[in-house]
């Protein structure tokens, strides 16, 4: 994991530590390469991990085995590929013993992979080697080969059905829930981006204390969302927080679509819950308050509103000194004229690169194969060098053979230049299946942002073969899928929508209606046919249409029936000739008439806002796959029994009147019942338990539900609830025990005593320890089902006398959040959860410490915990990561960091570590900015101790007498002198600055450079605490380097100091600590290292908590999100 020191490349401006690989991976190439280690890498690449792979990074003409150790030392984690050939080669073996030394020496993860190979295989191999050759070299790598072979791994045969491609997609996720990242995925192959980010970056690296807005302009295709996507992902670890917002033109259209992007912003800068926001100006009063006190780096995609840009960035003066914005539009003059800002305007790949971009999606290398350059270059020509045109068509002729290149080629012969929708549709006229061809339509007129697996739903249920067609689009690079939800390019939709579009020169002779006036009109003038298979119609969004109509022109007509209105009369015989419609989705409609002349074909049905109180007698439902009412009017769905053999999800979330569900029993196929915020609902019925293919059960904000249904543990197919704010909701725990399926359980904001206690009479077989029944109550979470994976009890009002006692039986927990609490300290009993791999603690108002949590945790997260003190845990303990933002009082986390008033420090520390006389200044104050928990106040003095180095801040206008070397100036150089009698025992440094008052939330005001010339190492370092002068006032830094990582006796050393803002270093000096005797040095390390432990691992500030948000804690958030773009229209 990070660690902030390092020996960078990087120049003196960079001020934290940055790794160059998040992995390295390690594999034999001869047996590997082609079939598994490419497209395990490419894969890995895809999901936004920088990989190294020796072939591809090391320059033949360098020293191969220091550039390995340099790139496994900056790398966070490695994948070793194990087979059948791996041990026989010596840099395999050289290779996996540098992996596991510095494995040990940090906190790297290594993740062995098999690859038709087992364990026991690897190791059989290891013992035959150290027969064969007994020297100190082949046992080193047969010892480290049999150590990583011995390792938790996955093997291929033992995962995915020995499915290759589900194997590395399982790699992949495994290592996701190891390594979180922020990284935005982008393309496999990114041609020339070097080139094209080259300035960006630079633009990054110099400092400004204004706000830098940097505008990338182009055409559609051209690339500016990748650009756009690189240079976030090598540059938001600069900033305090950030945030991507995505789609910005499209998400916009929809009603409250900026509402809905404020919200997310939000909730990005503040790392928490998403905010509730009612509406635009509401929206930017927050944004004006939380943008003010952070560095931030924004990326606002595809704007191409004017009120866009008011909602999401409004002035440059709202924003924190030093933050950037970056905004992609096809527009050049977007922001007003006296805004002072950068404009990009990315190039069209050149010929070469045009050529390399398409060969690797027609032929999978490079550059052409034998015999299709010729036809290729022609190819690339009428592409125009647009990245997507190139990726596109690239894939559209891949494995075809030549005559199929020639035909394809006519075609596009046949087309002018600049017919960029025409030239991309020959891709999919390429798509030689009419199911994948179908597939597009649907997905790109009705399900761009939905559910990857609900789309699939629905679709099959079309009788289409959607899994498959998905796949072949993707392959094609005509469809992407983010967080399991589809995302298609706009032009490539634009595309899809103007083939719908010539089937007809009248709109009711297509097939699909996405048009919300063209769909109006149909209805309200009945003139349906029976080539319409979907209709999406929204009253809101042709209300909005309507208004930027005339905004723009100043002129338009409305049809009576839309005048004040919010819901809008249809009669039901509009539908009445659309036979085959399959596909509706319906918002803010009335209908009235008979519901018989409805089509009967329909499989989709999502209708907003829908007013009776239950679904009338008559409506055609037999070959429903989905009903989605959502925000609707129901008492009940619908009345009586009703045999639904297809129905696989029903949706009728926030529905406030609802009292009573329907009877189950003759929807026996029902997968998904969402049932959230339904706030009159008091009981589910019982014939629930009829079903035995549902998974997902989500009665969220239910609040008057007063139980769950009797044997709900004989649904065996159950593995998610979700009861959060069922705060109401008694006796659930006799039926959750039995619940052998369930694996999610979200109890957030629950009554939790109602939930989980009992008499302890009844509890008799639980606790037969118990000498006597008593009169009191008892909770226990071992009650809960022990399959449960993932717990989440957030603002559960759970204390420290109340916390259940007994979490042994939930050996299965990986993830358990307990988010908002007041518990004060942690129970002692979360240890016990043997399985334990993340734990959220945020926001929990009395926490003051974590003492020994589970041994096998490997997340923690406590933001915004205010009055935590201290976070200690078994050093054999798998934690990796700790995120504790804004913890105010927080002073103290193992192998992390130690800060202390001067007056509690030993002072033979302080004259061990060259601190003289430091102690006499214990009454003394000063200003000093913690952004390790994010503080600002006038303190006593402080000892510091963070990576390996103490410092600490106090005023004063010169560096110690007793340095040995000062200079007026910002440079040092030095040698550390080597004596056979003496031994080094640090160095310290010395700075004496002065820097403006108003600095004082930024990154550090200097930063220090330290390059051993000798050794060829450089490292940058930024104090994440630091002191301001007062007015007039001079500060001093004075630190201790322990030389253990950095210098050795003879070392030629250069130190750089550099401000970050505007400010004077007044002056500088280095000093070196030298011992004669063994015992001494070896007093002081012992002093040292019993006072402040000194190995270091990853401690994610407030800086850096948002690059490591628990899936734990944000999944309520995520339902949110999830439900507000459902509601507004998306």
């Amino acid at each position: 994991m990070a660690t902030p020191i390092e020996a960078p490349k990087a120049s003196s401006s960079s001020s934290e530590f940055k790794f160059d690989y998040d992995i390295f991976l390690s594999f034999q190439g001869l047996d590997t390469r082609e079939k598994f280690a490419d497209p395990l890498y490419h894969a890995l690449n895809s999901a936004g991990f920088r990989t190294f792979r020796d072939d591809d990074e090391i320059r033949r003409s360098e020293n191969i085995s220091s550039e390995l150790q340099r790139a496994i030392k900056y790398s966070k984690m490695s994948v070793i590929v194990f087979s059948e050939d791996y041990a026989s080669s010596t840099a395999c073996l050289f290779e996996v013993q540098t992996i596991l030394e510095h494995c040990k020496k940090s906190d790297h993860f290594i993740l062995p992979v098999f690859y038709d190979v087992d364990p026991g295989r690897v190791k059989e191999q290891a013992r035959d080697l150290e027969k064969k050759d007994s020297s100190e070299k082949t046992r080193g790598g047969s010892a480290a080969l049999k150590e990583v072979a011995s390792m938790a791994g996955m093997v291929l045969q033992n995962q995915a059905d020995g499915y290759e491609t589900k194997f590395i997609e399982n790699i992949v996720e495994k290592l996701r829930s190891k390594l979180t990242t922020k990284h935005m995925r982008v393309p496999h192959h990114l041609i020339g981006m070097d080139s094209r980010t080259k300035d960006i970056n630079l633009w990054f690296k110099k400092w400004s204390n204004g706000v830098g807005i940097l505008v990338i302009c182009g055409m559609g295709g051209i690339g500016k969302t990748t650009i756009a996507k690189v240079v976030y992902n090598s540059n938001f670890r600069r900033f305090d927080t950030c945030s991507f917002l995505t789609n910005i033109r499209e998400v916009a259209k929809v009603p409250n679509g900026l509402v809905r992007l404020q919200r997310q912003l939000i909730s990005d800068i503040l790392r928490k819950e998403e905010h509730k926001v009612n509406d635009v100006e509401d929206g930017c009063r927050w944004l004006q308050y939380v943008l003010t006190d952070k560095r931030i780096l924004l990326v606002l995609d595809d704007v191409d509103e004017e009120d866009q840009l008011y909602a999401l960035f409004g002035q440059r003066e709202r924003f924190f000194p030093g933050s950037k914005v970056i905004i992609t539009t096809r527009l050049g003059n977007l922001l007003n004229t006296d805004e002072v800002y950068q404009v990009y305007k990315p190039e069209k790949l050149s010929t070469d690169e045009a050529l390399e971009l398409f060969s690797w999606h027609a032929f999978g290398e490079n550059k052409p194969i034998q015999g299709y350059k010729e036809l290729s270059e022609m190819f690339v020509q009428h592409c125009e060098g647009l990245p997507l045109a190139l990726q596109v068509l690239g894939s559209s002729v891949c494995r075809k053979s030549l005559d199929v290149w020639k035909s394809i080629l006519q075609k596009l012969q046949t087309l002018s230049d600049n017919k960029i929708l025409e030239k991309l549709e020959i891709s999919f006229d390429s798509l030689q299946d009419k199911n994948d061809k179908n597939v597009f339509l649907e997905i790109a007129c009705f399900f761009v942002g939905k559910k990857k697996n609900d789309t699939i739903t629905i679709l099959d249920g079309c009788d289409y073969y959607t899994l498959a067609g998905i796949h072949n689009l993707c392959d094609r690079n005509l469809l992407t899928i983010e967080n399991g939800k589809l995302r298609m390019h706009h032009l490539l939709q634009d595309m899809g929508k103007q083939i719908v579009c010539r089937e007809s020169d009248y709109p009711q002779e297509r097939s699909r209606i996405w048009q919300h006036k063209e769909s109006f009109n149909i209805l309200n003038e009945k003139d349906g046919t029976k080539k319409i298979e979907g209709l999406t119609f929204d009253l809101n969004v042709l209300k909005k249409d309507e208004f930027e109509t005339v905004h723009r022109s100043g002129f338009s007509y409305e049809h009576p029936k839309l005048r004040n209105s919010k819901v809008v009369n249809i009669e039901t015989n509009a539908f009445e000739k659309m036979c085959n419609l399959r596909l509706l989705k319906l918002s803010c409609v009335q209908l009235s008439g008979t519901y018989e002349v409805v089509p009967k074909r329909l499989r989709w049905l999502y209708w907003r806002s829908f007013s009776s109180e239950y679904i009338p007698y008559g409506f055609p439902m037999d070959k429903m796959v989905a009903l989605e009412m959502r925000y609707s009017n129901l008492k009940q769905v619908w009345k009586g029994a009703k045999v639904l053999g297809s129905l696989k999800i029903l949706n009728v979330s926030h529905s406030p009147k609802l009292a009573k569900t329907p009877d189950f029993s003759g929807i026996p196929c029902l997968e998904k019942l969402i049932l959230k915020d339904c706030p009159s609902l008091v009981e589910v019925d019982e014939s629930i338990v009829k079903l035995q293919r549902i998974f997902l059960l989500n009665l969220r904000d239910c609040k008057n539900l007063r139980k769950l249904p009797r044997n709900i543990s004989m649904v065996e197919s159950l593995e998610e609830l979700n009861i959060s704010g069922c705060s109401n909701l008694i006796g659930a725990i006799k039926e959750l025990k039995k619940m052998r399926s369930l694996r999610v359980l979200h109890g957030n904001r629950m009554n939790i005593n109602q939930l989980l206690t009992m008499k302890v009479e009844s509890q008799a077989s639980f606790w037969p320890w118990i000498p006597k029944p008593r009169k009191s109550i008892q909770m226990s979470l071992a009650a809960l089902p022990s399959s449960l994976v993932h717990l989440s009890l957030a603002h559960c009002n759970l204390t420290d006398d109340a916390f259940p006692g007994d979490l042994g039986m939930l050996s299965k927990l990986q993830h358990f959040c307990l988010v908002g609490n007041p518990i004060s300290t942690l129970p002692i009993c979360v240890k016990d959860l043997t399985g334990l791999q993340t734990l959220d603690l945020s926001w929990c108002p009395k926490l003051q410490y974590i003492l020994w949590p589970a041994i096998t945790l490997e997340k923690l997260v406590v933001s915004e915990c205010r009055k935590l003190e201290k976070i200690s845990y078994e050093t054999s303990g798998l934690i990796k990561s700790i995120t504790h933002g804004a913890c105010m009082s927080l002073d103290y986390v193992q192998r992390g960091f130690k800060i202390s008033p001067v007056a509690k420090v030993d002072v033979e520390l302080l004259n061990n570590i060259g601190f003289f006389n430091l102690d006499l200044m214990a009454n003394d104050e000063a200003f000093i900015v913690n952004r390790i928990v994010w503080s600002r106040k006038k303190c006593p003095i402080q000892i510091l101790y963070e990576y390996i180095v103490f410092s600490t801040y106090f005023p004063g206008r010169e560096v110690p007498h007793w340095f040995s070397n000062k200079n007026a100036g910002s440079t040092l150089t030095f040698t550390m002198t080597s004596s056979p009698r003496c031994r080094i025992q640090g160095v310290n440094l010395c700075l004496v600055y002065t820097v403006p008052g108003d600095i004082d939330w930024l990154p550090g005001p200097f930063h220090v450079n330290i390059s051993n010339k000798s050794r060829d190492i450089e490292t940058v370092y930024t104090p994440r605490c630091y002191g301001i002068p007062e007015a007039g006032g001079d500060m001093v830094w004075l630190s201790h380097w322990l030389p253990e990582t950095l210098f050795k006796e003879g070392d030629e050393v250069q130190i750089l100091f550099g401000l970050n803002v505007d400010g004077q270093i007044k002056e500088c000096g280095v000093h070196i600590l030298y011992v004669e005797e063994e015992e001494e040095i070896f007093q002081y390390y012992k002093t040292i290292h019993y006072l402040w432990d000194s190995n270091m691992f990853e401690v994610v500030s407030v800086a850096d908590a948002g690059q490591d948000q628990d899936q734990d804690q944000d999944q309520e958030q995520q339902e949110r999100e999830e439900e507000q773009q459902e509601q507004e229209g998306e």
